[in-house]
């Protein structure tokens, strides 16, 4: 059976290593008639998802049944609370600022256990939160949480039996605050406490937590809180998944064993798959080449929708020449974003969008089209030489001049995907019809790549996410360390700012549509689209399905697979 259809898809992704080698569970013949093989397409970088390194959704997959979490967006954008592990719906306690502070508490379930048999409780939720903040909130000396916003506004947390109750600090709100510990969370869900005191480590110590916090990314996780549990593995190959003996969840895992290969060779999916060495995968990455394959083999679903990381093209406003708008306005507005989603992904997906908004997808009830009527990524050669010569730059053959000197040449870069390199060909040929000379240099280390600003001109990708108070805060606000080019506005920062801590959701959006329609003046950030992700499994499994409102994917459910009748 084959399947087409067009999601919105905006879910927390990341990225991580991209070598890995090839590994297929279940010994190459016939599987076990209760084993599943689901293929993981990169190399999960930790044990955990709360650090820098752990947050990919490598990661995130890898610990797909273990990870408890408190709520999910479903594949149909709708959200539900996970009641196997709350008690009942998160409580907001307050917000009115008026009348005090922003409050809000979860209860946990009462037979909500650990796989060891020691209850959850609200202790769980508060040291998952303290290891999520930054240091300088003084819970921890060493986490390195990538994602610290939410966390950092808690003044105090009440713990009481299975109740967490969060005060946040005067003046400061959270819109978002039921996410803190769902599935989209900077944890995916939340960690054991009790663990640490059981490895003598005391977690109201800053420097005892952080060593927990290291264990716990650097250990395979014999504890679990979900469905199931990690019973062998590594992160060099795969992770080996058995049912949790204390699962306490009111549906029963339905099959004997998970495995998890890593696997980068997307070469080999189509033979292993055939061969029925794998049951099926979610790769992060696109490709036309095995979609086209998938598309002819029978007994087989392939879905292929809108995915969750958007392709951007980023501009090093500290460099020499680009540190003039009037360039980087030209620049933009040569680049033709329809050419680029044309050439990767017309041929598989036509049904692809270009991305008018830096925050918001179309189909978003707070979506606002601001890149349309300003000219940028329409590859109107004509209009952006009209803004050079407005700014004084001339043509001297093919190359762009200023006061008698080369502009440029500047150095494109981006990791080596096949996307991508189409992408930067392009983008090359583009620009060079405006004079400006681009020389490619590809990379197998983006993190290093952007958090050093090695680069004049970039193209990566940002994860979108139904949740969005903190993304204009992490991707323009000038002290954010994910500001990679540089950029700095007061206008920006301070719509940022209110983005975050709105009291609603209504008002954030305000606040981060008015950070999007002030960055885009200075060309800073080209939005091209969102790229596809394609889905395709096995017929021999049932209640497996693509999540792409989830860095979980089709593992968001693991706990539901089943095989067929």
């Amino acid at each position: 059976m084959h399947k087409r259809r067009k999601t919105l898809a905006l879910a927390a992704a990341g990225t991580s290593a991209v070598m890995a080698l090839s590994a297929c569970g279940g010994g190459g013949g016939e599987p076990a008639e209760e084993e599943v093989t689901w293929v993981i397409n990169s190399l999960p970088a930790a044990w955990g998802a709360i650090s820098s390194a752990g947050g990919s959704v490598y990661v995130i997959q890898m610990l797909s049944g273990i990870v408890p979490y408190t709520g999910q967006y479903q594949p149909d954008a709708t959200y539900e609370y996970n009641m196997d592990v709350l008690a009942e719906e998160p409580t907001l306690i307050n917000d009115n600022l008026d009348e005090g502070p922003f409050q809000f508490s979860f209860t946990l379930a009462e037979d909500a256990v650990w796989n060891d048999g020691t209850p959850m409780t609200g202790e769980d939720l508060r040291v998952t939160m303290m290891m999520s903040a930054s240091p300088s909130e003084g819970y921890c000396d060493t986490c390195d949480s990538r994602g610290t916003t939410g966390a950092d506004m808690v003044e105090s947390v009440e713990v009481d039996g299975k109740t967490a109750t969060f005060t946040l600090k005067e003046g400061l709100a959270n819109p978002e605050w039921r996410g803190m510990f769902d599935a989209h969370s900077v944890a995916g869900g939340f960690y054991p406490a009790h663990l640490a005191e059981e490895n003598g480590w005391d977690v109201d110590d800053p420097a005892q937590l952080g060593e927990y916090y290291a264990w716990l990314h650097e250990t395979r996780p014999e504890w679990s809180g979900g469905p199931y549990q990690i019973v062998d593995g590594d992160l060099e190959n795969q992770v080996v998944k058995e049912p949790n003996p204390e699962w306490f969840g009111e549906t029963e895992p339905g099959l004997d064993r998970i495995i998890m290969p890593y696997n980068t060779d997307e070469g080999t999916f189509i033979p292993a798959f055939q061969n029925g060495e794998i049951d099926g995968a979610n790769p992060a990455q696109y490709s036309a080449d095995i979609v086209t394959q998938l598309q002819d083999i029978q007994n087989a679903t392939l879905e292929i929708g809108e995915g969750n990381i958007w392709e951007h093209v980023d501009i090093n406003v500290e460099n020499e020449w680009l540190s003039d708008v009037e360039l980087r306005r030209a620049i933009f507005t040569a680049i033709n974003r329809d050419e680029i989603a044309n050439r990767n992904f017309g041929a598989t997906y036509p049904e692809y969008e270009l991305k008018n908004n830096h925050i918001f997808g179309s189909a978003s009830e707070y979506f606002e089209d601001h890149i349309s009527d300003t000219g940028q990524g329409s590859g109107d050669v004509e209009a952006a030489m009209q803004i050079l010569e407005d700014a004084g730059y001339e043509l001297e053959g093919d190359t762009l001049m200023l006061d008698g000197e080369q502009v440029g040449p500047f150095r494109l870069r981006s990791t080596d995907t096949v996307t991508r390199s189409n992408s930067l060909q392009l983008i090359q040929a583009q620009l060079a019809e405006i004079g400006v000379q681009t020389n490619i240099e590809m990379t197998d280390d983006l993190g290093a790549m952007t958090s050093e600003q090695d680069f004049d001109i970039v193209q990566f990708g940002w994860s979108g996410s139904q949740y969005f108070a903190s993304s204009p805060e992490q991707f323009w606000h000038s002290e954010s360390t994910s500001n990679f080019g540089g950029f700095a506005d007061d206008e920006v920062d301070e719509h940022a700012e209110a983005t975050a801590t709105a009291t609603s959701l209504d008002e954030a959006a305000e606040h981060a549509n008015a950070a999007v329609e002030a960055v885009v003046p200075h060309a800073y950030v080209l939005p091209i689209m969102a790229e596809p992700n394609y889905f395709f499994a096995s017929d021999r499994l049932a209640n497996v399905e693509d999540n792409l409102q989830s860095s979980y994917r089709a593992t968001y459910n693991i706990g539901e697979w089943d095989l067929a009748e």
